[in-house]
């Protein structure tokens, strides 16, 4: 029987959308998971500015292209890449097509720390 009740362990995407656009934020920790995300959709030219957490990030494409920096190197990522990225190691990436860039970026850690390394 279908039931328009929302089982505990589903997470409604309304509930965990960050501002006005469709990007989400799920933090584990919050609904007894053991990872966390990010669900990004950036418009050309947008992304996160140079940042690194004490755990592993590993990005899924789904739409577009991503310029990723890691470290030292930038390279391209196109829909069914997955990319990922070690512990400490300063990332980000930025919209690098002409249309929508959608993105899961998957945190190893139910809480999510990131520090942003333009900050003072």
């Amino acid at each position: 029987m279908l039931t328009a009740d929302i089982p505990e362990g589903v997470v409604r995407d309304a509930d965990i959308r960050i501002g006005p656009g469709r990007s989400r934020k799920f933090v584990g920790s919050e609904h007894a998971a053991d990872i966390s995300y990010f669900y990004v959709e950036n418009q050309p030219g947008e992304g996160p500015g140079l940042h690194r957490h004490p755990y592993s990030e590993t990005w899924v494409v789904l739409e577009g292209t991503a310029r990723i920096t890691r470290g030292d190197e930038t390279f391209l990522a196109e829909p069914g890449d997955t990319a990922t990225v070690a512990a400490h190691v300063p990332h980000g990436f930025v919209n690098a097509g002409a249309g929508l860039l959608r993105i899961l970026c998957i945190h190893a850690s139910a809480t999510m720390i990131q520090t942003f390394l333009d900050e003072d």
